[in-house]
C-alpha cells in the first residue's frame, strides 16, 4: 500500500492509493457479474440455491449472483473441517504460521480489488473499506506473532515426590472444528479476525458470512486457498442466519464459535453452547450503545470533530459507533454548534467516489428503521437538531441513503436504550462529568466510550467507565477506530461473553483448553 494505513492514519492518505482504488474499483464496475459458489473441503462447491445481489449504493448494480447453503451442505463443510483437525493440529507451528503470513501477504496484495468489492458490498467509502481489509492482513500477522511469542506450552515445578522425579507442564490444545459468524458491516475484517486466531491455534473453521454480505467471505476463501491452506482446514459457506446459521450452531460436530452481532443473537448462541452434556465455549462480540461525554473544560473543536466521525461514519452501523452523548450544560450550545457545521459538511453519495463521505445503510429494512426512529424522535418528545431524513433526490433514491442526525431527547425516551445501528446520536445536558459518568454506565452494554475533557479529568474517566474500550479526547473518532497491534477490542456486561478483547495479548488463550499433563520417571 505504500504507508501504513490505520484507521488512524487514514484522514490524510497519499494521491496514489486514491489513484490505485480508482483503477481497482473501474476493473470492479466494468467486469461482468460473476456466479460464486461455496468452499468446501478445499474445493469450490455450487450450492442447491442461490441469490443475486444487489449494491446498497445502487439498487441496480448487480454484483453477482451467490449460493445459500442448506443444511445437508453446513453439514458437508463441517465433516470437511472434522477431518482435516488432526493433521492441521500436529502441523508444526512454524508451518501454520508461514501460511497464516502468506494469507496476510496476499491481502495486502489484494488490498486495492478486495477493498473495492467491499465498499461496493458494503456501502463503505474507500477509507473505510480499504482501512477494513489491510486491517484482516493485520490480525494474520499479529496472531501469528503472539502465537508464536507466548509460548502457551511451558515447564512448572517438579514435584517433591521422594524417590521419584515427577515432571510437569501445562500445554494448550486446540478444540476442533471452529465456526465463525461474521457480520455484514464488517464482513472482511470480523471474518478475517476469527478465523486468523482459530488456524493459528490449531483448530480448523467454518466461515458463515452474513446473508447481506457474501462476497467479502467469498473473497477471503480465496486469500485462503491461494495461500496454500490445506482442504477441510477452512471452509466457506453461505446463506441466511434461519437456515445456514441455524445448522451451523446446531452441529454437534462445532467444537467451538466465535460470533459478531447483536446482543439477542448472541445470547441465544451463548445459551445454546452450554445447554448440552458438553459445554462448548463461545466467544460472543455482541452490541454497543456507546457514549462520550464532553465536560466543561473539554477541546469542542477536538470534541466535535471525534463525535461526527464517530457517531456517523459508515453510517452509524458500527458496533463502536457512538449513540449518546452527553455534554456539560455550560458548553452544550457551543458543542451543538461546532458538530452541526461539521454535519452540514458532509457529502451523501456513492462513498466510491472520492468526494462522498457517507454512503447508503445496507438494506432497505435499516432505511425504514432509520425512518421509523426518527418518527419517533419527533413523537416523544426529542428536538431533532439536523437531519432525521432520508434524501431521495436523483441518485440517491436508487440507494438506501439516510442523513446524520443530531437529536436532544428528554431522558425517559426510549431511544435512550435501543441499540439503532444507524446515523443517529442523541444528546443530553448533565450538570457535571458525575451526572454525565452515571447515565453512561446505566446501561446492560458496554463495549466502547469516549471522554474530552482537560488532561487532569482523563484519569478520573479511566477509572469509572464501564465499558471494555475507552478513548480520551481522541479527535479520529469518539468511540470508534480500534487496530490490531495497537488498541484490543472487546466488551463488558452484555457486549461480550468473555471479556477478552479482540487482538489482545489474552484473546488466542480462548481457542484452546489447557491440559495438565505429569510424567513420573
Amino acid at each position: 500500500m505504500g504507508f501504513k494505513l490505520t484507521y488512524s492514519t487514514m484522514f490524510e492518505p497519499p494521491e496514489t492509493l486514491h489513484e490505485a482504488f480508482d483503477k481497482a474499483l473501474d476493473r470492479r464496475r466494468s467486469a461482468a457479474p460473476q456466479e460464486y459458489q461455496l468452499y468446501v473441503d478445499g474445493a469450490n462447491r455450487p450450492g442447491t440455491s442461490g441469490r443475486d445481489r444487489f449494491s446498497p449504493i445502487d439498487r441496480r448494480l448487480r454484483l453477482g449472483r451467490f449460493p445459500e447453503a442448506n443444511e445437508a451442505e453446513v453439514g458437508s463443510a463441517v465433516a470437511a473441517a472434522r477431518r482435516a483437525f488432526p493433521a492441521w493440529r500436529r502441523l508444526p507451528v512454524p508451518d501454520r504460521t508461514r501460511i497464516m503470513r502468506r494469507v496476510a501477504s496476499l491481502i495486502s496484495e489484494r488490498v486495492y480489488e478486495i477493498g473495492a468489492a467491499v465498499a461496493l458490498e458494503v456501502g463503505k467509502n474507500r477509507m473505510e473499506a480499504l482501512g477494513e481489509v489491510q486491517e484482516t492482513a493485520d490480525f494474520f500477522t499479529l496472531y501469528s506473532d503472539d502465537f508464536e511469542r507466548q509460548r502457551f506450552d511451558h515447564e512448572l515445578p517438579d514435584d517433591p515426590v521422594k524417590g521419584f522425579r515427577s515432571r510437569n507442564r501445562s500445554v494448550m490444545r486446540p478444540y476442533g472444528p471452529w465456526a465463525v459468524i461474521a457480520p455484514f458491516n464488517f464482513p472482511f475484517a470480523l471474518a478475517g479476525g476469527p478465523v486468523a486466531a482459530a488456524l493459528v491455534t490449531g483448530n480448523t473453521v467454518v466461515l458463515k458470512g452474513a446473508a447481506d454480505t457474501p462476497w467479502s467471505g467469498r473473497l477471503l476463501a480465496d486469500c485462503l486457498h491461494d495461500a496454500g491452506v490445506p482442504p477441510g482446514v477452512f471452509n466457506y459457506v453461505n446463506g441466511s442466519g434461519s437456515e445456514a446459521g441455524a445448522a451451523l450452531v446446531a452441529h454437534p460436530d462445532i467444537a467451538g464459535i466465535t460470533f459478531t452481532g447483536s446482543h439477542q443473537v448472541g445470547m441465544g448462541i451463548a445459551r445454546h453452547m452450554v445447554s448440552g452434556a458438553v459445554p462448548r465455549p463461545c466467544v460472543a462480540e455482541m452490541g454497543g450503545k456507546n457514549a462520550a461525554i464532553v465536560t466543561a473544560r473539554a477541546d469542542l473543536r477536538r470534541a466535535a470533530t471525534g463525535i461526527v466521525r464517530s457517531a456517523f461514519g459508515m453510517g452509524g452501523q458500527k458496533c463502536s459507533a457512538l449513540s449518546r452523548l452527553y455534554v456539560d450544560t455550560a458548553v452544550a450550545e457551543a458543542l451543538i454548534g461546532a458538530i452541526g457545521e461539521q454535519m452540514r459538511a458532509i457529502r451523501i453519495g456513492d462513498p466510491t467516489l472520492r468526494e462522498n463521505w457517507l454512503g447508503p445503510v445496507i438494506n432497505a429494512g435499516a432505511q425504514e428503521n432509520f425512518r421509523r426512529y426518527s418518527a419517533l424522535l419527533a413523537a416523544q418528545g426529542a428536538r431533532v437538531l439536523g437531519g432525521g431524513r432520508t434524501p431521495a433526490q436523483g441518485a440517491l433514491a436508487e440507494g438506501y441513503y439516510c442523513e446524520p442526525t443530531l437529536a436532544e431527547a428528554p431522558p425517559a425516551h426510549p431511544l435512550w436504550r435501543q441499540e439503532m445501528f444507524l446515523p443517529i446520536v442523541m444528546l443530553a445536558r448533565v450538570p457535571d462529568r458525575e451526572a454525565a459518568m452515571a447515565l453512561v454506565n446505566d446501561s446492560e452494554l458496554g463495549l466502547t466510550a469516549g471522554f474530552y475533557g482537560a488532561p487532569d479529568e482523563v484519569e478520573w474517566f479511566f477509572d469509572n467507565i464501564e465499558a471494555g474500550v475507552t478513548f480520551a479526547n481522541r479527535p479520529q473518532g469518539a468511540t470508534t477506530g480500534s487496530w490490531p497491534g495497537y488498541q484490543a477490542f472487546g466488551g463488558w456486561k452484555g457486549s461480550g461473553t468473555t471479556g477478552k478483547a479482540i487482538g489482545s495479548f489474552y484473546y488466542l488463550a480462548q481457542y484452546q483448553r489447557e491440559q495438565s499433563q505429569t510424567r513420573v520417571e
